[in-house]
């Protein structure tokens, strides 16, 4: 039995069981891939994969049985080169950060610059995509640390940390009517315009839909978006009024907007850090972690993982 072997198995998983895909992974040739696997089944006495011809289809129940012990092995295999990393290369390296957009354009900036200022030889990695692939990515090892609002805390794989609460805001073109309202605005007023917000999965939507359908309301949203520059860009074409984050206005920057306060209408949102249960972490990657969250020390982190 040998690391090549068990790649080769949990690749084949990850590519859908293509073992073109699995062999482009490895760099090495489709053959080599069959080779290993076959190898290792031959070694342990059973078939690991369903075949169709030449074809693997699935898993079989001992390969199901099988997978998880693979994934840890591997896992544990990554940490014992990066322990090794980090004690004889303390200021090199690599770290990869999967987030959201929302995170990304508004959240993140000030931390990487900061953080490229005190590690200026350590490789920043910042990969973006929807809650679910920030997930994805982190159990995957394609990323060591996750930032989105929705979902990361729902996969048992992760630990998912609170790093800060926020709010959404409301913006529309100047002289809209919603600007006359005297008081807070409600949503009752709120749904009488169409609505440009964020897609289904991104940035606190599901709170904007669980507000309206609390008050029996079916808003008119026009149009959704994963990203709040984009929101913003059709509001000021007069198409709909826009709930965004509150951290995505900036009165300096959008002067050709007007912003209500959102708070007392939608639940109040949490923006989590997730890492991998069981990854072993550089130590800059905690400096990075308090750096995004000062109350996410390396002691607490370390506390958190210990207890999951």
């Amino acid at each position: 039995m040998n690391f090549q072997q068990l790649k080769s198995v949990r690749e084949a998983v990850r590519c859908n069981f293509n073992l073109t895909e699995v062999a482009n992974m490895l760099f090495t040739s489709q053959p080599g891939v069959s080779r290993q696997i076959r190898e290792l089944e031959d070694e342990l006495g059973i078939e690991i994969f369903v075949r169709n011809g030449k074809r693997l289809t699935g898993l079989t129940p001992p390969g199901q049985t099988l997978l998880p012990l693979v994934e840890k092995l591997l896992l544990g295999a990554d940490n014992i080169k990066r322990v090794g990393d980090d004690f004889s290369a303390k200021l090199n390296g690599q770290l990869s950060i999967a987030a959201t957009h929302s995170q990304a354009r508004y959240a993140l900036p000030h931390v990487v610059r900061d953080f490229r200022q005190l590690f200026p030889n350590v490789s920043l990695h910042l990969h973006q995509g929807s809650p679910k692939q920030v997930a994805e990515m982190l159990l995957s090892g394609e990323a060591d640390i996750g930032v989105a609002t929705e979902a990361l805390a729902q996969y048992p794989q992760l630990v998912a940390l609170p790093c800060y609460r926020w709010t959404h805001s409301i913006v529309v073109p100047p002289g809209h009517p919603l600007l006359e309202v005297s008081g807070p605005v409600n949503l009752a007023q709120l749904a009488k315009f169409p609505i440009i917000t964020y897609e289904h999965g991104y940035t606190g939507r599901s709170h904007i839909d669980d507000a309206f359908a609390k008050e029996g309301l079916s808003p008119d949203v026009v149009l959704t978006a994963m990203d709040a520059d984009v929101i913003k860009t059709y509001v000021e074409l007069g198409m709909g009024v826009g709930i965004v984050a509150s951290i995505a206005v900036d009165s300096d920057r959008d002067t050709h907007l007007r912003l209500l306060d959102a708070g007392h209408l939608f639940e109040i949102n949490q923006t989590r850090l997730a890492i991998r249960r069981g990854a072993w972490l550089r130590g800059f990657a905690y400096s990075f972690i308090e750096t995004f969250a000062p109350t996410l020390t390396r002691e607490a982190v370390e506390q958190a993982l210990a207890v999951s």
